[in-house]
């Protein structure tokens, strides 16, 4: 490479560096305050109210709990101080029957994280069991004995626990950014469906697969945002108004697994379809058009699941649930003018994945289903 070339493409990686690290330092404001409060709160809290010496397992533990992981907090809390705990106890244990060394320590962090695999399947709560474990029969006992460490570890589990509850992130903003980028990929696929079914290119339909099967990694950060959400809702008085808006959005996310599950499905028989020359003219552009409806009711949803005002949210769901009632209302062979039994496939198809879309509005499947005509 040229060293003109090179040092263009040193300067555009720094830059888009340096833009993708200000925005994730920007959004982790809050938090990163939040885990100094808590580490320095509990360190302080273990030093002059419980006269612990260096009391460092109190903030390493807070800090571990609240960190910037999508798991629950409630759940790391709960593992960081039973982890410490059974690692210290354990550790001291094993300290008192096989006395210390290196291959005492290895026989402690070995059996450690058996044990810890047995009990849990975090891997939060198996590092910190193996970990304290470890560092007992390593280190020196503290002035108030080995469980001095285990009581500092519940220390800063607790203040973690408080500040999750007194001081907590809005809950529903991971959930609805992440809802607002899974329905983009899906409207998305939709049009690349409608481009490719307009152009006749099998190729281009089954790289609209690709990226409907690309979505899962977006929709499992979803369902972990999601699960988190309703957690801090359930245990945060801040919260607790919210929690009725989060479930009705765990059940539109329900449905909008179900809807690119079928996208999946839709754009690999429409490959099949293509290459065939299953469909006439005129059912490629009705066809087409019901993908683009489509694929403009999904736009609209997802501004109705990703706003925080409530009555931007309903007017949205309502038109979003008026446009996806009048695509489904033409979904039959013959009004689409499908005629070959592979097209009339196609469009079978179709048919639940537009149901699911009107279940993310908010209604039942009963009352989705009732749109469309009978076959």
């Amino acid at each position: 490479m040229p060293p003109r070339k090179g040092l263009t493409a040193a300067r555009s990686f720094l830059r888009t560096r340096t833009r993708v690290g200000l925005k994730r330092s920007s959004s982790s404001v809050v938090t990163a305050l939040q885990m100094t409060v808590c580490a320095v709160g509990a360190y302080a809290f273990a030093e002059q109210v419980l006269g612990h010496e260096g009391p460092l397992f109190a903030a390493t533990s807070s800090m571990i709990a609240l960190g910037f992981s999508r798991d629950p907090r409630l759940r790391r809390v709960l593992e960081v101080g039973l982890g410490c705990t059974l690692g210290i106890a354990l550790g001291d244990l094993l300290l008192t029957l096989f006395g210390t060394g290196i291959w005492q320590a290895a026989l402690v962090l070995f059996v450690s994280i058996l044990l810890a695999r047995f009990l849990d399947s975090g891997t939060i709560f198996t590092t910190q069991l193996g970990l304290q474990s470890l560092l007992v029969v390593l280190l020196p006992a503290p002035d108030g004995g080995p469980f001095t460490r285990s009581a500092d570890a519940i220390v800063g589990g607790l203040f973690a626990l408080a500040i999750t509850i007194l001081l907590p992130r809005d809950p529903r903003r991971e959930p609805k950014t992440n809802v607002r980028g899974l329905l983009g990929e899906l409207a998305g696929v939709l049009r690349e469906n409608a481009s490719a079914l307009t152009s006749s290119d099998a190729t281009a339909a089954w790289h609209a697969l690709v990226r409907a099967r690309n979505s899962q990694p977006e929709l499992d950060r979803l369902t972990s945002s999601m699960r988190a959400a309703k957690e801090i809702a359930r245990i945060s008085p801040a919260f607790w108004r919210h929690r009725s808006e989060l479930g009705s959005l765990g059940g539109s996310i329900d449905s909008i697994d179900l809807a690119i599950r079928n996208s999946r499905v839709f754009s690999r028989r429409l490959t099949s379809a293509i290459n065939h020359a299953a469909l006439t003219d005129e059912a490629i552009t009705s066809l087409s058009q019901a993908l683009e409806d489509t694929a403009d009711a999904v736009d609209v949803l997802s501004r109705a699941l990703s706003t925080s005002d409530e009555a931007e949210r309903r007017a949205n769901l309502r038109s979003a649930r008026g446009a996806l009632a009048a695509v489904a209302t033409d979904l039959h062979p013959r009004t689409l003018h499908v005629q070959r039994l592979e097209g009339e496939a196609l469009i079978l198809l179709f048919r639940p994945l537009i149901v699911d879309l009107l279940e993310a509005t908010g209604l039942s499947h009963e009352e989705a289903a009732v749109y469309l005509p009978r076959l």
